[in-house]
């Protein structure tokens, strides 16, 4: 099981982006039981995800309309959430050093 920093972030999003609300959920009750020891067993179960420096991932949200970027720590089952976002928000930010910050 994944420990994903923070449930409240995730709400956060959902109030801003109501339309990827069920699809941020599915994505949140998946990984948080979810038993992946590397990228290449996420990869299994999440094909369109990409990884990127500093063990970021990158998941397609609700039919590719949206981009998660999480911060993924396997040894400790750690998921930190960094940025949620439209595709095209997406295209503006740099998925490598963006941070999260309340919107």
């Amino acid at each position: 099981m994944f420990n994903i920093i923070a449930r409240r972030t995730l709400n956060r999003y959902c109030e801003l982006y109501p339309e990827a609300t069920n699809a941020l959920s599915k994505w949140y009750y998946e990984i948080e039981v979810a038993d992946f020891s590397s990228f290449n067993e996420l990869k299994q179960q999440y094909a369109n995800a990409s990884i990127v420096a500093d063990d970021r991932v990158i998941f397609n949200i609700h039919g590719n309309k949206y981009r998660l970027i999480v911060r993924v720590n396997f040894t400790f089952k750690a998921i930190q959430i960094k940025w949620f976002g439209t595709h095209a928000e997406y295209d503006k930010v740099d998925a490598v050093t963006i941070q999260y910050e309340e919107r």
